[in-house]
């Protein structure tokens, strides 16, 4: 589905992507791990045309897609739900989650999706009126990947979906992503702080070190690979 090769990005005279190359199969959960500053979010950005590649491709269901603007990128099936949620916290559930569908002209396709993200996540149905800023840290990560679900999107790119939320919360999203994934057969490219959680519900990875690729292998063989076990799983 998501295909990037000899990709390179910079932020200004920073080069924070050297060559890399990813695929993302259809139907599965991609992760991707490494230190802060190896270049996770970065891959994010340029996947979702926030940040124009130096070099390098990026294509999606087999078009290419690095030179194009991410509201085109929205409309082809790539939703990006970033880090730290970047909700407008003056506006209600609801209105966020109608921005998230702004590319749409389906009304009753719209109301169908409100339905099942309201199934997803039964508590942004019952505070829809109620301002986004004034919701918990898990459930306004709730309503962030809500928010991109609205976009009706083929492939979810997440960015921490667990940072700064308490461990309960963490489980019950992660278990909401599963159900995303093999229910909705929504491709994810996940990043995560938490390597242990990511390996468990991802089927490929990639670890990054310094904008490069370091290893490459199914999330099963990355669990008892001994580098990562020691530098991401502290075991």
């Amino acid at each position: 589905m998501l295909k990037i090769s000899g990709v390179q990005a910079a932020y200004g005279p920073v080069l924070a992507l050297h060559d890399i190359s990813i695929e993302v199969p259809a139907g599965s959960i991609v992760t991707l791990l490494g230190a802060n500053g190896a270049g996770k979010t970065t891959t994010l950005r340029v996947v979702s045309g926030v940040l124009r590649p130096a070099a390098g491709s990026v294509e999606f269901m087999g078009r290419r897609i690095d030179r194009r603007s991410p509201e085109t990128i929205v409309s082809l099936g790539i939703s990006h739900v970033p880090e730290g949620r970047q909700l407008f916290g003056n506006l209600s559930v609801m209105e966020n989650l109608m921005l998230g569908a702004y590319v749409r002209r389906d009304g009753d396709g719209v109301k169908r999706d409100l339905d099942r993200v309201f199934a997803y996540f039964p508590v942004l149905g019952a505070r829809k009126s109620q301002h986004a800023g004034s919701l918990s840290g898990g459930e306004q990560q709730m309503l962030a990947i809500a928010r991109g679900l609205m976009s009706r999107p083929r492939l979810l790119l997440l960015d921490e979906p667990s940072l700064g939320l308490a461990p309960l919360i963490v489980q019950e999203i992660f278990r909401i992503i599963a159900a995303i994934n093999q229910e909705d057969k929504v491709t994810i490219l996940l990043v995560e702080q938490d390597a242990s959680l990511a390996l468990q519900y991802g089927d490929f990875g990639y670890v990054l070190e310094t904008g490069r690729v370091a290893i490459a292998d199914k999330c099963e063989r990355l669990r008892d690979n001994e580098d990562v076990r020691r530098s991401y799983l502290g075991y």
